[in-house]
């Protein structure tokens, strides 16, 4: 193996569940602790301590996501959901610190690295490489990636899955909930018990990589024919239920598209948008992970459009129940039309709200759509980087948040897609792409597309 100096401290991944449990023990007492000294100090000087102020600091927080991101696996899973769903409704300067776990993990250090690699591969795996680079091209929740030559010339990406991962995701979710329900750890309205199934299951699916290898032909044969995109093709010789290999591409990160001319921005824009609407409405398969480093930029200078989207990581690709892709469209042709009615008995039948939600609850809700609906109203060219929707969103859920009302989450599948379509906003803003919103999103399309599905 080369050895090369890594970006980041390699840290042991710890194993073994009760290992595991005692580092996410230490954190709660730890976090407690300060909490009731804090509070000791604050009722001797005469002040009425609050508890959500004691709990949820910048301190705690800190801890929480270096923690966390030490751990890996399923505790660094569960805490990137807490800081997208709950991100709107925590102060900015938490939410900058728990977005920590939405970057880059810590790398295994080689020798985890190894022992890893021999019990998937056999302690003789090396003789079939060239070149097998030790430190990671990139680190995640459950894995990390590492580039290798064989001796035959194939040039490979290799995600490795960090050990312990999969015999842990259980526990790990259950002691993480435990911890959190500590007073102010989350805001009012987080609904705990739904962000922990669906951590559950996610991680279950991500943690299969033979299931990740057959996603991605099934979302790759989708694509057959688009050359606006491209996909690595999983390598059966090396591929385990703990490692996934791949043909390696040569692409650069997607953010460098800023520096790209704007019709370029726009067109890769325009792509990425239809790419959303036919996952949901005509293949019925969403790679659900919003991460921006599942997109990186091929650019060709002979390629029509500049260059090409490269897309990755399809632990987290899955389909959805059969009424989802009607009700959306029923949605969007309410949106589209301004009818209030029919877009309560839209949003009431996606799950949104019930019928019984208070109706002070409702008028909330459905004003937070009417702001993330108007573009379609409006129509024409939509400029994601110049909208104040995020912000007037994130200040309707800031206002929810402090009437202490009971939580209306949608149903789990429903997350996927709200962190899908969030995601994608926020890499367009990024580019400081536009898209064509007429051309993107026409409900009789909509309607060929499922037509055609079933």
């Amino acid at each position: 193996m080369t050895e090369d100096p890594p970006d980041r401290t390699p840290r042991a991944v710890p194993q073994g569940r009760l290992t595991r449990m005692l580092r996410i023990g230490g954190l709660a007492g730890g976090i407690g602790g300060r909490a009731l000294a804090q509070g000791a100090r604050q009722l001797a000087t005469g002040q009425r301590p609050n508890a959500q102020d004691l709990f949820l600091t910048p301190a705690n927080a800190a801890r929480l996501a270096a923690q966390l991101a030490q751990m890996r696996g399923a505790a660094m899973k569960l805490g990137q959901l807490v800081s997208m769903e709950a991100g709107d409704m925590l102060p900015p300067e938490l939410t900058q610190i728990l977005s920590r776990l939405r970057a880059d993990a810590d790398p295994m250090p080689p020798k985890q690295l190894q022992r890893v690699l021999d019990t998937a591969w056999g302690p003789d795996w090396l003789r079939h490489f060239a070149r097998f680079q030790v430190r990671p091209i990139a680190a995640a929740s459950i894995g990390q990636v590492h580039r290798a030559q064989t001796k035959d010339g194939r040039d490979l990406a290799i995600k490795v899955q960090y050990p312990g991962v999969r015999d842990s995701i259980d526990s790990d979710i259950a002691n993480l909930g435990l911890m959190m329900r500590i007073p102010g750890l989350l805001p009012p309205g987080i609904d705990l018990p739904a962000l922990m199934t669906e951590a559950r299951e996610q991680l279950h699916a991500e943690a299969d990589y033979l299931r990740e290898a057959r996603q991605m032909r099934r979302y790759a044969a989708n694509l057959a024919g688009r050359d606006e995109f491209l996909l690595p093709v999983p390598d059966d010789q090396f591929s385990t239920p703990d490692v996934l290999a791949m043909d390696f591409i040569d692409s650069r990160p997607i953010e460098t598209l800023t520096e790209a001319p704007q019709d370029i921005r726009d067109r890769a824009a325009q792509n990425l948008g239809r790419l959303v609407i036919e996952e949901l409405f005509r293949f019925d398969l969403m790679q659900t992970d919003p991460n921006f480093a599942n997109y990186r930029w091929q650019a060709e200078g002979g390629h029509p459009d500049g260059g090409r989207i490269v897309l990755l990581d399809f632990g987290a690709t899955r389909g959805f129940s059969p009424p989802v892709a009607p009700r959306y469209l029923a949605l969007l042709r309410a949106a589209l039309s301004g009818d209030r009615v029919d877009i309560r008995e839209a949003a009431i039948a996606i799950g949104y709200f019930r019928p019984e939600t208070p109706e002070a609850h409702q008028e909330m809700l459905l004003g937070m759509m009417d702001v993330a609906f108007a573009p379609l109203r409006a129509g024409g060219i939509f400029d994601p980087a110049s909208s104040g929707i995020p912000q007037q969103v994130a200040d309707a859920a800031m206002q929810a948040a402090r009437t202490r009302a009971p939580a209306e989450m949608p149903p789990p599948e429903i997350l996927f897609l709200h962190r899908k379509i969030a995601g994608l906003y926020l890499l367009l803003a990024r580019l400081r792409a536009r898209v064509d919103l007429d051309a993107l999103i026409r409900p009789e399309d909509l309607d060929r597309m499922l037509a055609a599905r079933s």
